[in-house]
């Protein structure tokens, strides 16, 4: 079960790339980032209220539960984890194209299979080495795709940010993995819809405290904002995805390297919508890159199982 709800979650993460990038085209990226987060925890908002007035029973899925100050704190860490991943991630996507983000995205299990081997004894074997050695040809292949379009992988910073995006996303699943699994295997044992509701509540507040700070100030003098109905879309795909995401993590069996590598799968909606929606170029050396990146997911699959 947790297997597909991670495969329903990686279709949801496509069309949320998707329409980040359409949102973002020559527009601000630190008021799209905001409205994001506003409209997902609108979404969210009503099971908050429902579970608190008695409303839902405390054996639904959808119930929030109450917990103490220490969660909180957790949370809130978690918040500020993910919304670095996403400011450096947002600026990125802006600048590159979807072809070139996608697949560096996708390296992301790499990291993330990593981190399990350093904090939760998921050892490698060969079939995962293996996925771990196409994974690095991939980004040297990609960074040569990316020279015919005139990105230099060393030194453009939008690269840069993206790679810094894909470190703390993987840093987020490791601690998303911590979080919701149960106390008996190490873990803060937190339900997953009380993780999901209030860290998007406390990124609207981070979120803002940033805009008011930032973008708000200089407004005049940077990118103008420009509302598009896609905007939605990313919070209504994002919520639908990362809902999908915790469930899948909250089962006890659930393996972090494999619910990440198959959440990295979206990259073939992303790609595809790249490639016929957003005419991108230099669609046939990238088609090789993203071959061997799910080639590596595929070796990390069968490594894991």
């Amino acid at each position: 079960m947790w297997f597909f709800l991670a495969v329903c979650s990686a279709v949801l993460l496509g069309g949320y790339d998707v329409f980040k990038k359409q949102s973002l085209r020559n527009n601000a990226v630190i008021p799209v980032l905001l409205l994001n987060t506003i409209i997902c925890s609108a979404l969210f908002l009503p099971t908050l209220l429902l579970s608190v007035t008695g409303q839902l029973s405390t054996d639904c899925h959808w119930y929030v539960p109450l917990m103490d100050g220490e969660a909180h704190c957790w949370v809130i860490l978690k918040a500020i984890l993910v919304l670095s991943s996403w400011m450096c991630g947002y600026f990125a996507i802006k600048h590159l194209p979807l072809t070139i983000v996608g697949p560096i995205n996708a390296t992301r299990p790499v990291l993330t299979l990593m981190g399990a081997l350093l904090l939760f004894n998921e050892h490698f074997n060969a079939w995962q080495w293996a996925g771990v050695g196409l994974a690095i040809i991939s980004f040297f292949l990609l960074s040569r795709s990316g020279k015919k379009e005139g990105i230099d992988f060393t030194h453009n910073k939008w690269i840069f940010l993206l790679i810094l995006a894909a470190l703390l996303g993987a840093c987020s699943g490791l601690y998303d993995k911590f979080l919701l699994s149960p106390q008996s295997s190490g873990g803060m044992g937190l339900n997953a819809m009380f993780v999901q509701v209030w860290f998007n509540f406390y990124q609207v507040v981070l979120m803002g405290l940033i805009f008011l700070a930032i973008w708000w100030p200089k407004r005049k003098h940077s990118t103008p904002f420009a509302w598009r109905w896609s905007i939605v879309g990313i919070s209504v795909f994002l919520t639908a995805a990362d809902l999908f995401y915790f469930f899948a993590l909250s089962h006890p069996e659930a393996l972090i390297a494999i619910v990440s590598m198959t959440r990295r799968s979206s990259v073939l909606v992303s790609f595809l919508f790249g490639a016929f929606l957003f005419r991108e170029s230099n669609l046939r050396l990238k088609a090789v890159d993203l071959l061997l990146v799910l080639l590596s997911m595929i070796c990390l699959c069968i490594g894991a199982l």
